[in-house]
């Protein structure tokens, strides 16, 4: 990609360019794997893990000793162990829980951020999935016709522990394991989890009709659109997006029409769509709505979305839901086998399918409140509790995986409101809604007991989560630091607010960048696109020396250091695959994250600023100050276990032997 080009692609342009692509995919047919099985079982346990997100073990254990959790206190009276788990480095939910599924550290796996580059355009690439066209095509006027299916691709490396169990004779159920999309090779019955795009192919894209002046911020990979409409006669007319048609050249977005009739005397009104009609009053959700949209005579793509009448005057409002790819056919794959998908879909009717339901966008924009966000994240819970019953009901060897994303998103949206010292704390809703992360703790110590229930003497109960939490109060913006200590130039300085995607950087003059939430990148020599800093010697100087400066950076607003450590990584990080690491991962302080603008190449005034975002809890710090937690019905022989460790417990549960390059110790005994 030209410079020229780079510099014009925008922030929609690269939600449209990441893994927007991948919406078209299924057009193309995907490959289904068929792995041969071979080996026996051998052990009779059984075992069920829970992955609850985000479950911090200083809170856990406070509410354990508040009569809070009644499950894991009597998980512990029983016999049962707990301790503090090490998390990954950095500790993001996509690297973590691949440390668990493989058993490596990043260096091993590949995946480091939720964020990597294209180190010869410098532009963002999404780290966990790769998706092309097709190779192959012909143009007939305004039509293109693929002659080849395009692909997707899963790019964390090593082998996933299922499929380990899987050769071993193990069967195993993993329930929306995180980073597991596309889900990989097996037969075991998986669910794809976090890193499931939304049919628009982000990680979620809500939509926003209303005829009252409104601005929402755009994020790279999801967010949401406002559409203005007009209130005529009492109806309105509107489109609903959806996937990009590559059939088109022009790459429009495919659209549906559909109207909503206002009642003229009642706060109430009637949606049509699609043959569909539906009455909502006002504050009222629907229930899954099946959309599908067409983009040639012979190829439609099926959704599942949500409508929410949020007011019908004096200013109308209606929120329509990223649209999740329909379970019963859907665009991409996103279980295995392919059935158990549909298998789901046809218990439970259609069911969240996007990796991340939680609309955290939508509430940091103001178009949910608290209470709608909850609401709607109560829907997620009360689908995940249900689905994990009936897996618990026919669940009779083996292993069952479930993962539970209500805390970690919770935490992120309301940690503002336990935390007075927080820019964005408001009295008024924390008298109201300070309760919230407490009570999703309790709701899941409910997941738990149920757990508990179904187990019998030979079943091993594990509770996991893959880190802690603490509070976003400061931002750091690393590029503004690089540019002022002369590591970072701009070809225009005074333009230095506007820039985004590196689009003003002279990289000629360039020394070192940040990209993602936690990486630090030398603009190496041979490696990137327009190096200026020679591998070898000139290199590891630079590397010690912008560390050195980082750990000694101090917030001039609060006297605290930013960044607790600066890691080096082949200096941490065991494994074969670093071609894609950063050079630096920043261990944030307690209160401190990387600011908005930073991981994407932007270049705000200052280098420290206050975090006012309702998004106000965080994980990004260093690993020892955001443990994760990791609860047993089993005596934990480990003192300070790591997430690769609880990997090794699950093949040891079942005689399974740990693969030479899985670094974990088992630690049960």
């Amino acid at each position: 990609m030209s410079e020229q080009k780079r510099a014009a692609l925008s922030r929609r342009e690269f939600i449209k360019a990441g893994i927007a692509a991948s919406a078209a995919l299924g057009l193309g047919g995907a490959p289904r794997f068929r792995p041969k099985v071979t080996g026996r079982a051998r052990s009779a346990n059984k075992m069920i893990v829970l992955g609850l997100d985000g479950m911090d073990p200083v809170l856990t254990k406070r509410w354990i000793d508040e009569g809070r959790l009644p499950a894991f206190r009597k998980l512990l009276l029983q016999g049962g162990d707990f301790r503090p788990l090490r998390t990954s480095l950095p500790p993001q939910t996509p690297v973590a829980w691949s440390n668990f599924t493989t058993g490596m550290d990043p260096g091993g796996h590949g995946i480091f951020d939720f964020f990597n580059r294209d180190p010869k355009t410098y532009f963002p690439v999404f780290s966990a999935t790769e998706t092309s066209g097709a190779a192959k095509t012909i143009r007939i006027g305004k039509t293109v016709i693929p002659l080849s299916g395009g692909q997707i691709r899963n790019l964390r490396k090593g082998k996933a522990f299922w499929q380990v169990l899987e050769e071993a004779g193990v069967p195993a159920t993993v329930f929306k394991m995180p980073s597991n999309y596309p889900p990989v090779e097996s037969k075991q019955r998986t669910l794809a989890g976090m890193n499931t795009p939304d049919l628009k192919g982000s990680y979620g894209f809500f939509r926003y009709y209303t005829n009252e002046a409104t601005a929402v911020i755009q994020e790279a990979g999801g967010g949401g659109e406002v559409h203005d409409v007009a209130v005529i006669g009492n109806r309105v007319e509107a489109e609903l997006p959806g996937p990009v048609n590559t059939f088109r050249t022009d790459a429009p977005e495919a659209t549906v029409p559909f109207q909503v009739f206002l009642d003229p005397a009642n706060a109430a009104a009637k949606v049509v769509i699609q043959g569909q009609e539906f009455i909502l009053k006002e504050q009222e959700w629907s229930g899954w709505k099946h959309v599908s949209f067409s983009l040639i005579p012979t190829q439609r793509v099926h959704g599942i979305c949500l409508f929410y009448l949020k007011e019908v005057r004096p200013n109308f409002k209606l929120y329509v839901s990223p649209i999740n790819m329909d379970p019963a056919r859907p665009a991409l794959p996103i279980s295995t086998p392919e059935s158990y998908a549909k298998e789901l879909e046809h218990r439970f009717g259609p069911y969240f399918t996007k990796g991340l339901p939680a609309d955290t966008s939508a509430l940091v924009n103001g178009v949910l409140d608290e209470e709608e966000f909850l609401t709607l994240d109560n829907m997620v819970y009360e689908e995940s509790m249900a689905m994990l019953e009936y897996e618990l009901g026919r669940f009779d060897e083996g292993l069952l995986f479930y993962y539970f994303s209500n805390a970690d998103q919770r935490q992120h949206m309301f940690w503002r409101l336990v935390d007075p010292g927080h820019p964005a704390y408001d009295e008024k809703l924390a008298a109201r809604y300070g309760d919230v992360i407490a009570g999703t703790y309790a709701e899941l110590d409910r997941a738990l007991d149920l757990a508990l229930k179904k187990a019998d003497k030979d079943t091993v109960v594990l509770v996991m989560s893959d880190h802690g939490f603490n509070t976003f109060r400061r931002g750091f913006n690393l590029n503004t630091w690089l540019l002022r200590e002369g590591y970072h130039r701009l070809k225009k300085p005074w333009k230095q607010e506007e820039s985004g995607y590196f689009e003003n950087t002279d990289w000629s003059k360039t020394r070192a960048y940040g990209m993602g939430l936690n990486s630090l990148y030398i603009n190496e020599t041979g490696r990137e696109g327009e190096g200026t800093v020679a591998p070898g010697p000139d290199k590891d100087n630079l590397v010690r020396e912008i560390t050195q400066k980082l750990e000694a950076l101090i917030d001039p607003k609060t006297g605290e250091r930013a960044v607790l450590r600066a890691f080096i990584s082949k200096d941490t990080y065991r494994g074969k695959n670093l071609e894609m690491a950063p050079d630096i991962v920043l261990g944030f302080n307690r209160g401190y994250r990387i600011s908005w603008q930073s991981p994407l190449g932007g270049f705000p005034r200052e280098v420290f600023e206050d975090n006012a975002s309702k998004w106000s809890g965080d994980h990004m710090s260093a690993p020892d100050i955001l443990p994760g937690i990791v609860f047993a019905n089993r005596k934990i022989a480990a003192e300070a276990p790591a997430l690769h460790d609880v990997t090794a417990a699950v093949l040891g549960v079942f005689g399974v032997e740990t693969p030479p390059e899985m670094i974990g110790k088992d630690i049960l005994e």
